[in-house]
């Protein structure tokens, strides 16, 4: 008869093992490695962060030998990369993931993105930044924020001219046909597209209405050279550097390329004309 091996112990459970084969309590070991005895719980219970370095102290308190502690170390690591991260933004973080943004692009050769509802931010021009930026709760950002995070923002797009860097951005065409910003301001962002789609580093792809779609569209992501995916939330934003998460999102961004209209110019056209129609009554009123 054969018999199916269990499932392999988490890391906490290992080192839940080789504390009671010690004879240790939760306490005691938390005593000899200046813990608490919730914290040896938590990390045992795999309840919130396991550090590799605290991994590491208990691994060798409990005399397990280098190489044990090693491997138990990598597997605290291979857990945290696994654990999507979660960074909430206020006013100066506002500002502050400008910069952050700005550190894992300069340091990205290969960059694809996915926007189903608005411009990605290093395609958007100043006004439409201002804009979109002005959606969100002035009340916990503050004007002031806000405009120091579009220069923020603009400085950003200077990682566009590097020869060396790839950028592959997806639309939805939903990002084309929604009004964020006055019709005037989308005319000038429609023109930034048709500008940055002619640079040889720069792929610009959209999506296109009645299209069915392969991966359903619920939130717009970036992926760093597959080593990092950044997703967008409303209130709050996600980085995760899992491999199975990264798979995920890349093979939907592959999907969702594929299904890429052809002739970009002739979308883009299409919302030009679009805008000069919406933008005439505006421009009728402040004539009269």
């Amino acid at each position: 008869m054969a018999f199916e091996a269990g499932p392999e112990p988490t890391l906490g459970e290992e080192l839940a093992r080789h504390r009671r084969r010690r004879g240790l309590t939760g306490r005691q070991l938390g005593e000899i490695v200046a813990m608490s005895q919730a914290k040896i719980s938590r990390i045992e219970t795999g309840t919130g962060t396991t550090e590799p370095d605290d991994v590491g102290v208990i691994a060798r308190a409990l005399d397990l030998g280098e190489d044990e502690a090693r491997r138990l170390v990598a597997r605290a690591v291979v857990r945290m990369q696994n654990r999507m991260t979660d960074w909430r933004m206020t006013g100066s973080g506002l500002v502050r993931n400008q910069e952050r943004m700005a550190e894992l692009e300069a340091a990205t050769t290969t960059y694809r993105v996915f926007q189903p509802v608005m411009i990605h931010g290093l395609l958007q021009t100043s006004e439409y930044a201002r804009a979109v930026m002005s959606k969100f709760d002035l009340a916990m950002f503050g004007y002031g924020a806000v405009a120091e995070a579009v220069s923020a923002r603009m400085r950003r797009q200077e990682v566009l001219t590097g020869g060396r860097k790839r950028f592959h951005f997806l639309l939805a065409e939903g990002a084309l046909a929604n009004l964020l910003c006055p019709a005037a301001v989308m005319l000038s962002q429609i023109e930034r597209l048709r500008t940055a789609a002619r640079q040889d580093n720069i792929e610009i792809g959209v999506v296109p209405f009645g299209c069915q779609w392969a991966v359903p569209p619920m939130h717009g992501f970036d992926i760093l050279d597959d080593q990092c995916v950044e997703i967008d939330l409303l209130n709050t934003g996600l980085t995760t550097q899992g491999s199975a998460d990264i798979k995920i999102y890349r093979d939907a961004f592959d999907v969702l390329w594929e299904q890429a209209a052809e002739d970009l110019d002739g979308l883009l056209d299409h919302y030009v004309e679009r805008l000069l129609e919406l933008a005439r009554p505006a421009r009728r009123a402040t004539a009269s």
